[in-house]
């Protein structure tokens, strides 16, 4: 019998859009985000709780997670979003305003922990936290059955010029600097007078060619992007029982496997362990260590 397991393309069902905007203050990255369909909203920044934001989420049937609920904490909202990816609700969209803030808190957290247990901070040391906590977070974001956008503060773009001389080149998003790749799209939202463009900064979909521009409204989006997908409901992801783990883990207790090989089956699950593991996931592991078991 044949292990491949790939399928027809025409067979997998559309994604719901991952993306994630910055820009300068007031162009409408907030304002326009909590026009799609039933809104999560993480609230990181503490500025979105006046009365004509909450209203405004309110009639889109939404809801707010602020600081006071843990919206500073990356552990904190990636509990929210596996509670998202796998309970019953009725939300459609995942906003987190702003992924700079949680980024960054987190850095500075970790900073000040280095600090006081005397260690040095070289290298970097102070950003891994904060990035090992942003891929979990990546990886649970591309499992939840909901749009998402994050929203990111903007900073300049430092490079080399014509002259070879270092100098501002432009303006990107200030967080992990890989982030753009493991998404969808990533948009520059600006401001022309009375209007708002978003500008195609890196793009996976034709529908939003790389460097082009649009309207910056939810309408315009759907429509490009598809609104039948974007106001779906959210499918719930159903998690590996309690029988399975306990299976699961008397095989390990009998199966001896190569070093490394369990960490594999956590990364292409795009998990850290086997209770955020799928039931279908878990149950195809557990059919492979009753193969390597003695006859």
């Amino acid at each position: 019998m044949s292990k491949l397991k790939a399928v027809d393309p025409k067979n997998t069902e559309p994604s719901k859009p991952k993306i994630l905007i910055y820009g300068k203050p007031g162009v409408g990255k907030t304002w326009t985000s909590l026009d799609f369909p039933a809104v999560y909203y993480i609230d990181s920044e503490g500025g979105a709780d006046l009365a004509h934001y909450t209203d405004k989420l309110k009639k889109s049937g939404g809801s707010y997670f602020g600081v006071e609920h843990g919206a500073l904490s990356m552990e904190s909202i990636i509990e929210q979003v596996q509670a998202l990816a796998t309970e019953n609700h009725q939300y459609k969209t995942l906003v987190i305003d702003s992924i700079t803030k949680v980024f960054n808190t987190a850095i500075t957290d970790e900073g000040e922990r280095l600090q006081r247990e005397g260690k040095k901070n070289e290298f970097g040391l102070d950003k891994k936290p904060a990035v090992y906590q942003i891929k979990r977070l990546i990886n649970w974001l591309q499992r939840l059955d909901m749009n998402v956008i994050l929203i990111a503060h903007q900073k300049p773009l430092w490079g080399t010029d014509k002259n070879g001389d270092r100098s501002e080149i432009g303006t990107t998003f200030d967080c992990w600097d890989k982030l753009e790749y493991e998404l969808h799209l990533c948009l520059q939202i600006e401001k022309n007078g009375s209007s708002r463009i978003a500008r195609v900064k890196k793009t996976r979909l034709i529908g939003f060619p790389d460097a082009t521009t649009f309207p910056w409204s939810y309408e315009d989006f759907a429509k490009q992007y598809g609104k039948d997908v974007i106001e779906k409901k959210a499918e719930v992801i159903i998690l590996a029982t309690p029988a399975q783990l306990a299976e699961i883990n008397n095989l390990l207790e009998l199966v001896k496997l190569p070093e490394g090989e369990v960490e594999k089956w956590y990364a292409k699950a795009g998990v850290t362990n086997f209770s955020e593991m799928d039931s279908t996931k878990i149950e195809a592991c557990i059919k492979a260590l009753k193969g390597k078991l003695p006859a």
